[in-house]
């Protein structure tokens, strides 16, 4: 008697932590697919041929034979990167993106304007994409008494 009990105890607990190890592994799963969502404000060029700005969200896939927690966009090709630092007080006037790029603020504050005199802040913790490369452009100025500091990443043509 005393082992017919042991063993569906013994049983119990296998089941117990099978059942756990799975819940586990399905809730690391949910987690994954539950990611605030990461913003990029994206700069163009509109059909009028003035620059005009949205977010968009990038998309991720999981990373084959990574962990379902584990995440990345799709690959862009790049053809330089280099990093830009920009005075207090600079105020640079109508101009396009002069290639589709990246551009990822390390430290300091800048101000975009687009059509309409829409405007949008550009600071660390956000990505941004230059696209308006032709039509009437956008300004940037840095705001604030720091410079502005930024890493660009220009996208192969």
């Amino acid at each position: 008697m005393k082992s017919i009990a042991s063993r569906i105890a013994m049983a119990a607990v296998a089941i117990s932590l099978i059942l756990t190890c799975c819940a586990h592994r399905g809730q690391s799963i949910v987690v994954a697919q539950q990611h605030t969502p990461v913003a990029v404000t994206r700069m163009y060029t509109g059909a009028d041929g003035l620059s005009h700005f949205e977010q968009v969200n990038v998309k991720f896939s999981p990373v084959a034979g990574g962990p379902p927690t584990n995440e990345q966009s799709e690959s862009v090709k790049v053809s330089s990167s280099y990093i830009v630092r920009v005075a207090p007080g600079v105020v640079e006037g109508w101009h396009n993106a002069d290639a589709r790029r990246y551009v990822i603020p390390i430290s300091g504050r800048g101000e975009v304007e687009v059509s309409a005199g829409q405007k949008f802040s550009v600071e660390p913790g956000r990505i941004y994409i230059a696209e308006d490369l032709t039509g009437k452009g956008h300004t940037f100025r840095v705001v604030g008494g720091d410079d502005w500091v930024a890493l660009f990443v220009d996208f192969t043509p």
